[in-house]
């Protein structure tokens, strides 16, 4: 009975001696240590498995270009939205939104009664004006030899100065719908009046046909002045520092990638849209009919040659809008490091950030693979 007591109480000690639900070294699930959620930690084979390696960055000359998309885009002071100060019929017009036109050209034709009422207000008033001006003549006359009273005399200059303000607001009216005063005569009053171009350039809207009545508030014509357009680029926050006024930009389009357009940038804005990009403006050196404002472009900006820290694009992982790489720390620990990123150039992406040289070891390979691990840990 002895013997088989002993027995079983080796047996229970082996049995609890024995780890429960023991795995090898190379299965353990990756640690996340508390250190702000910028700590993990993972053993060889699992770095292995994952596909991550381990590098330094390398400081190389580097030039190359950013590659940008945008459109072309015309400003505010190049676009004409035409209208009319008064309201009338369209009597005639040819435009068709492409044409070219030059300033003074006339666009089309309005019609309407109250534009032979102006001319006439204007035609009466100044035969008003004539006869008060001949009266206080004569009244000035009279006054002076003390045959006219001097309260005559006052009525007479200020009924000529009234008729004088009458017809010098008529004949503004009548400038501002491009007829001149100085040359209305009663015999030419006309029932239409002309709609001219302000500026040289081409038809991008036309809103008006033939017989409709237009008023003051509706744009008939949009108009663009070809002289200032220009190229607007779309550029991502990290790349904003590579950029200066007076870099040469080359533009080229989707369909037609070996026509090439040469521009400088002239304008680097300085907000952030929702996307956390912002707009560089470009001008061209030669303006081509080819481009149209709305036009998606491509633009080439070349970046001048220079000393840089460079690392694999798979070495930075982007994460609520920031850029950081994993740097490690030892006994399989990786920290997760911010960093600002730079340009592009042959799959290899500038990099600086505090405490990174040349020397740092860090993840050059597969980097969200530590990403995802820390993502995990937070989500858990």
């Amino acid at each position: 009975m002895k013997p088989y007591i002993l027995s079983l109480g080796v047996l229970l000690w082996a049995s609890c001696s024995q780890p429960k639900n023991e795995e090898p070294d190379n299965h353990r699930q990756p640690q996340m240590e508390q250190k702000g959620n910028t700590l993990v930690s993972f053993n060889t084979a699992q770095l292995k498995t994952v596909g991550v390696e381990i590098g330094t960055p390398v400081r190389e000359k580097v030039s190359g270009s950013l590659s940008l998309q945008g459109k072309i885009d015309v400003p505010p002071q190049s676009t004409v939205s035409l209208s009319f100060p008064l309201g009338g019929y369209l009597k005639s017009t040819r435009m068709l939104p492409g044409m070219h036109i030059k300033k003074g050209q006339v666009l089309a034709e309005l019609e309407d009664m109250q534009f032979i009422q102006l001319q006439q207000d204007y035609l009466t008033a100044k035969e008003k004006f004539t006869l008060a001006e001949s009266e206080f003549i004569r009244q000035r006359d009279l006054n002076a030899s003390k045959a006219s009273s001097d309260k005559v005399f006052q009525q007479a200059r200020a009924e000529m100065e009234t008729q004088r303000i009458l017809m010098s607001a008529l004949a503004q009216k009548l400038e501002v719908i491009g007829i001149n005063p100085a040359k209305l005569k009663p015999d030419n009053i006309s029932k239409s009046v002309a709609i001219m171009s302000p500026i040289n350039g081409f038809v991008s809207k036309v809103n008006v046909n033939v017989g409709k009545y237009t008023s003051p508030t509706d744009m008939l014509f949009e108009l663009v002045d070809p002289r200032d357009i220009h190229l607007s680029l779309n550029v991502f926050e990290k790349d904003l520092s590579a950029l200066a006024i007076g870099q040469k930009v080359v533009a080229y389009t989707n369909a037609a990638p070996e026509k090439k357009f040469m521009a400088e940038i002239i304008l680097i804005a300085k907000n952030l849209d929702a996307d956390r990009m912002a707009e560089v403006h470009c001008h061209f050196e030669r303006y081509s009919p080819e481009l149209v404002p709305g036009m998606f472009m491509n633009g080439e900006v070349f970046v001048s040659r220079h000393d840089a820290l460079t690392v694999p694009e798979e070495a930075v992982v982007r994460w609520d809008n920031r850029y950081y790489v994993f740097t490690e720390s030892g006994n399989g620990q990786f920290e997760m490091v911010e960093i600002k990123p730079g340009p592009v150039h042959q799959g290899r992406l500038q990099i600086s950030g505090k405490g990174i040289q040349a020397t740092t070891r860090l993840v050059v390979r597969n980097a969200y693979a530590l990403l995802m691990k820390i993502k995990n840990t937070e989500e858990s």
